[in-house]
């Protein structure tokens, strides 16, 4: 039996107390839904009317990585697990697939959505939210990417890939939550804990392993996403940047000009006091800014 049973709808009062957020209680769900024969993407379902946006997270991450912009938010709104991360099944492609990704969320959008939607895409959700946008226009009405370009690479984004790419197992729980202490120096202790019992299980032995490192590596390549500076330039619709200023962004200068330059009519704004996970830093201030730019 696991030392930590895990209730994933338990926690809210602490994202709401951390922030000092009073509202009313959250409506929120977990549904599964078919993207390529048995297989699923799951996510949460925020609010009982028609979610008025979609928002997919991050590599490593989960859909309760947004749980506090959603309660700040109070709309009815969609937060996908990408695959082979959080609830939702792995693709036959690696975790950072963003075309296979794409297609899946896609296929989800379909079944989940009646209109289309402003969509919102944290690092590599965001790419993936870029091809998605691209290619199925008719249901994106707009795109909201945090701290994220076409332009990261491997070099920018070293201090979140070493993190990711750290032990495949921990003996304890403790070994875990300390690792996520040393690399995320600004949060609280209680919000790792919290988005650990989110994004960890405990295995039979007693052992802990990340959700999307559970299913193992794939032995194929990712299909190839194209240019996505070129892709992003032939966006239609309206298009927000949304770029963390505090140490731990992995977008620079560069990025931004050449953002600007692809997109004339794009809109940049800049997050202070944030590293790369504006949800977890300015969470607050993310929910404010895309109540703003989800038209």
């Amino acid at each position: 039996m696991s030392d930590f049973p895990y209730d994933e709808f338990s926690y809210f009062h602490e994202n709401l107390g951390e922030w000092n957020l009073v509202v009313p209680a959250p409506q929120v769900r977990r549904f599964h839904v078919t993207v390529d024969g048995l297989r699923q993407l799951s996510g949460l379902r925020w609010g009982d009317g028609p979610p008025e946006l979609v928002l997919l997270h991050g590599g490593a991450q989960n859909a309760h990585t947004f749980d506090t912009v959603a309660l700040a938010l109070q709309r009815p709104l969609i937060a996908l697990d990408l695959p082979g991360h959080g609830h939702s099944d792995p693709s036959i492609y690696p975790p950072s697939a963003i075309q296979s990704h794409a297609l899946d969320v896609i296929r989800a959008l379909e079944q989940l959505i009646d209109s289309p939607r402003p969509l919102v895409g944290m690092s590599l959700g965001g790419l993936t939210a870029l091809l998605v946008a691209h290619d199925r226009p008719d249901l994106v009405t707009s795109l909201v990417l945090i701290d994220i370009t076409p332009g990261v690479n491997q070099q920018k984004a070293h201090h979140i890939t070493d993190f990711v790419n750290g032990p495949k197992s921990f003996d304890d729980f403790d070994q875990l939550l300390a690792r996520t202490i040393e690399h995320n120096p600004t949060r609280s202790v209680a919000s790792l804990r919290r988005g650990i019992l989110h994004n960890a299980l405990q295995r039979s032995d007693g052992t802990w392993v990340w959700r999307h490192q559970q299913h193992g590596a794939s032995a194929l390549e990712a299909p190839d996403a194209g240019d996505l500076w070129a892709k992003l330039g032939e966006l239609s619709m309206p298009v927000t940047l949304l770029r963390a200023m505090g140490t731990g962004s992995v977008v620079d200068d560069d990025d931004e000009a050449e953002f600007v330059k692809r997109l004339a009519n794009a809109v940049v704004v800049h997050v202070e006091d944030s590293g790369h996970s504006v949800q977890g830093d300015q969470p607050l201030e993310l929910a404010a800014l895309l109540a703003r730019y989800c038209v």
